[in-house]
């Protein structure tokens, strides 16, 4: 399948549906994973048809076969600043894509011992599952957004998280990675499936539900308030989801937009901001630069206190849901002559309120899907306070390897007025993780860590790495261990394979070898993060772990694009999310500085390096190309492969065991004779 080029959602056919041929030619495989009952109404005459699912391209690859391609820019084409203007898109060829060259699993020994020379077979697969991770499910009606900072601050024009026109499709994007997963599994079984957090954009009821119900496979209205333009606009029409084919077993960790405001600020933090109320309103919401520059520099000079600043006051805006494009409409000051008589107003909705941590986990035990809970289940009840999120479980009783779900986000109680998107550890969960990690050491289990946040890639000051603030804090909420001691734990936890992430929306894998003073092979771990089903390149993984006939670990992880069938709302979205890469121009290969401190300049503050696991000096030049990251960029000569742009990284890592584990492993799994 080729896309020639960007059109409004629903070009296929003239009512945007599905056309009847189509369903028709795909119904025979899709009718395997979901009853027919649930795609047609009761035979009672003349009652009408439920709403007919959106189907997927039947020709399913992963980035091993193929990749998408399309060139990385555009010249003339908009700023970043007309990223709103999707009319335009097509103006400039903007979204178009092809199949490229499929991407080779690169094998990866830097955590092998010195010398190591890899001949072994496979001799047993331990483990097979997928992850996704920041699907950002949007309420693009709430009337507490932020859209218009996107376009009215210069600072934030690249911010596509506030603002980017896939946020029409976001629940109809995971319904096609659903699907694909389906396929997937009908040819190669999954043990289980992850969500590694993020599952809505802006912790509403009415978000979470719809990811609740895609994956359950049920009726998705995917609309709020008015309902607008659910009768003719393709991403606002009701639609059958097809549903998570009910043997795989699935699991959820928790994102810090699951329980911040956009992901960035505690919701009751400060009652006389009106933010919990903001989000069941009648009209839309007004609110200070957030975003702007100031005098503070920490971190990114973005500030909660801002919310309430001095004016301007802006209006963020809504998507209007008649609008085939998704027009943001009620924007800019309140000075403006438009809202003369007051705030704009909209369609109330009580399905958009904003869920409290536990109201959140305690969603997760109201689905169809299995197992009970999703997880949240597994919680020691003697920690089940608040909404605790941290658990872990043995996929197969017959391998010794746990899964630890761990919940890294920051508190809604630590007192700071950044953007929470940091790396967070209170002192329960940090005391938690300690005893899974120490268990499964004794108990001679092999150990996946399973979190929101990634560690050791994120740049001081960029709102994701590890939260070091400590001014303003009290000690009881300041953070439970530094990066440093966090990561010298897991390397003294031989039994860690890896540590699995979202959060950054980045395909990455990065070695943590210790280097001072040098470790034992087995005490080094990889990370494995996973890119947005939101964003550009809107990937899944999957993770297959062999232990190989020498008795050393094999993880071979691999992208993949869900399919998506041209006409349907989630093939637009892939238009869009191109087009958008291709206006903005987002670094998919960053490679951040690790200064050895650095003084964000508010008060005492000098916070460590980004990455404890490799020389740091006080200037970038250590940093210039980090050589235990890769990604890849088609763009070297070292890939020679017709796809300038992908931003995804399939790899085959390999890992060390410790004696006693080999042993252990060799009396369970005995060499092939």
């Amino acid at each position: 399948m080729n896309s020639t080029h960007p059109s409004p959602i629903g070009d296929e056919t003239s009512d945007g549906e599905i056309s009847r041929r189509r369903f028709l030619q795909y119904s025979a495989w899709a009718f395997a994973a979901v009853p027919l009952s649930s795609w047609t109404a009761g035979c009672g005459g003349g009652s009408d048809p439920l709403p007919q699912p959106y189907l997927i391209d039947p020709d399913v690859r992963t980035t091993l076969d193929r990749m998408l391609a399309f060139p990385p820019t555009k010249s003339p084409g908009l700023t970043m600043a007309q990223l709103n203007q999707v009319q335009l898109y097509s103006t400039y060829n903007y979204g178009a894509w092809t199949y490229g060259s499929g991407l080779p699993s690169a094998p990866r020994y830097d955590i092998m011992p010195v010398g190591y020379v890899p001949s072994p077979t496979y001799n047993r697969k331990l483990l097979r599952f997928f992850a996704f991770t920041d699907i950002h499910i949007t309420d693009k009606e709430a009337p507490n957004q932020l859209i218009y900072l996107q376009q009215y601050e210069p600072t934030q024009n690249n911010n596509t998280s506030i603002f980017s026109p896939v946020m029409m499709c976001t629940t109809q994007v995971l319904d096609a990675a659903i699907q694909t997963v389906n396929v997937l599994h009908r040819r190669n079984p999954f043990d289980f499936g992850i969500s590694l957090g993020d599952t809505c954009n802006n912790t509403s009821y009415n978000e979470l539900r719809w990811y609740l119900d895609v994956i359950d496979g049920k009726v998705i209205h995917p609309s709020s308030g008015a309902n607008i333009g659910a009768d003719s606009i393709d991403y606002q029409k009701p639609y059958q989801a097809v549903g998570l084919d009910p043997s795989i077993s699935w699991y959820q960790a928790l994102g810090n937009h699951d329980h911040f405001y956009i992901g960035s600020f505690p919701v009751d933090a400060d009652p006389t901001m009106g933010l919990r109320q903001s989000y069941v309103a009648g009209t839309v919401w007004n609110v200070g630069d957030v975003l702007k520059p100031n005098i503070c520099n920490f971190p990114r000079m973005i500030d909660m206190e801002e919310l309430k600043a001095p004016p301007p006051m802006l209006y963020g805006g809504v998507f209007n849901g008649a609008s085939p494009y998704g027009t943001v409409m009620y924007t800019g000051p309140v000075t403006d002559s438009a809202y003369a008589a007051g705030a704009p107003k909209v369609a109330a909705d009580p399905g958009r309120r904003s869920l409290l941590r536990k109201e959140w986990v305690q969603e997760f035990f109201n689905t169809t899907t299995g197992p009970k809970g999703h997880g949240f289940n597994l919680v020691d009840p003697a920690l089940n306070t608040d909404g605790f999120a941290c658990y872990s479980f043995v996929p197969n009783s017959k391998i010794p390897l746990k899964i630890i779900v761990l919940d890294d986000t920051q508190s809604e109680y630590d007192g700071s007025t950044d953007i929470h998107g940091h790396g967070y550890l209170d002192a329960t969960r940090w005391a938690w993780l300690q005893k899974e990690l120490a268990q499964g050491q004794a108990n001679n289990q092999l150990m996946i860590i399973a979190a929101h946040c990634p560690i050791g890639v994120s740049a001081v000051g960029s709102e994701t790495e590890w939260w070091a603030q400590t001014d303003g804090i009290d000690k009881k909420n300041q953070n439970a261990v530094g990066l440093t001691d966090l990561v010298r734990t897991l390397w003294n936890t031989p039994n860690l394979l890896m540590w699995i992430a979202g959060h950054r929306h980045l395909n990455v894998v990065k070695a943590f070898k210790p280097f001072d003073p040098p470790g034992a092979p087995e005490q080094a771990f990889w990370q494995v993060e996973t890119s947005s089903l939101r964003d550009w390149p809107q990937q899944f993984r999957t993770f297959d772990i062999y232990l190989n006939s020498d008795y050393t670990i094999s993880i071979v992880t691999t992208n993949v694009d869900p399919s998506v069938a041209e006409g349907t709302p989630a093939a637009a979205s892939r238009k869009y999310a191109i087009a958008v890469q291709q206006i903005v121009q987002n670094n998919v290969n960053l490679n951040n500085p690790n200064l050895k401190t650095k003084n964000l300049g508010c008060g005492s503050n000098t916070l460590p390096t980004m990455d404890p696991s490799r020389i740091q000096t006080d200037q970038d030049i250590a940093a210039a190309y980090d050589a235990t990251i890769q990604f890849v960029d088609m763009t070297q000569p070292r890939f020679p492969l017709p796809v300038p742009v992908n931003g995804s990284c399939n790899g085959q890592l390999f890992k060390q065991l410790s004696p006693q584990m080999m042993a252990v492993l060799k009396t369970l799994f005995p060499p092939a004779t």
